[in-house]
């Protein structure tokens, strides 16, 4: 909860983790697939128990998260929750009701099916980005010449990375043809200020990083920063 905890001091009021479950169900915050490389105990997340999960340590001191301490320690926070496994999906659907939380998450997956049955599952009022062949779609309309004209998806948010290798995804006509869609453009993960302030210029609606040090500066020179 570190991490979290030290985003919202810093004034952040969206955060993004990806999310896998327990074996018996109960949603972490966690990155990895399995505990070995960032705690004190080894095993994958999802052929174990919250009792044994529990007892593993971030760095040797600190404990794994669940979804619904984060919701239930930052009320004002938003989320971004990235669905790491198929597993992970049921679980999940189960702790936004739980939790009466539809209108605080954003799910992501690089999983069209894994999106596919939440957005069944939780209906239409659950915010949703796009799926990687959205995303294909989208950027492959935006290089056309003129650009290709897409059917609006009721899909409010298109999340991309700002270049895949060499290819620079997140270009103006890109924006500008996702904004005409009603979509949102959130990046990740942009960890340099001048790319920060690129991706600003050309009027992106999210910037995901590592740095959040980085981005409050960048926010704040622009005046875009609450006081």
């Amino acid at each position: 909860m570190a991490a979290f905890s030290r985003a919202v001091a810093m004034g952040y009021r969206y955060l993004e983790t990806d999310v896998h479950a327990t074996a018996d169900g109960v949603v972490l915050a966690f990155h990895d697939t399995t505990l070995d490389r960032v705690t004190d105990h080894l095993g994958r997340v999802a052929e174990l128990a919250w009792a044994q999960v529990r007892l593993a340590r971030i760095g040797g001191v600190e404990p794994i998260p669940r979804l619904e301490d984060l919701l239930g320690t930052w009320p004002e926070v938003r989320l971004n929750l990235d669905v790491k496994h198929p597993g992970a999906v049921g679980p999940l659907v189960r702790a936004i009701r739980r939790t009466a939380s539809l209108d605080r998450v954003c799910v992501a997956s690089f999983s069209e099916g894994r999106l596919a049955t939440v957005r069944r599952e939780l209906g239409p009022g659950l915010c949703t980005s796009l799926g990687p062949r959205g995303v294909a779609l989208l950027r492959l309309a935006a290089s056309s010449r003129p650009a290709a004209v897409l059917a609006r998806p009721g899909i409010p948010c298109a999340q991309v990375p700002d270049r895949v290798g060499r290819l620079r995804v997140v270009t103006p006509r890109l924006v500008e043809l996702a904004h005409g869609r009603g979509q949102h453009v959130h990046v990740w993960t942009v960890d340099a200020a001048r790319d920060m302030h690129r991706l600003l210029d050309l009027g992106v609606d999210g910037v995901m990083t590592d740095r959040i040090d980085t981005l409050r500066d960048v926010l704040r020179s622009r005046g875009h920063w609450p006081q």
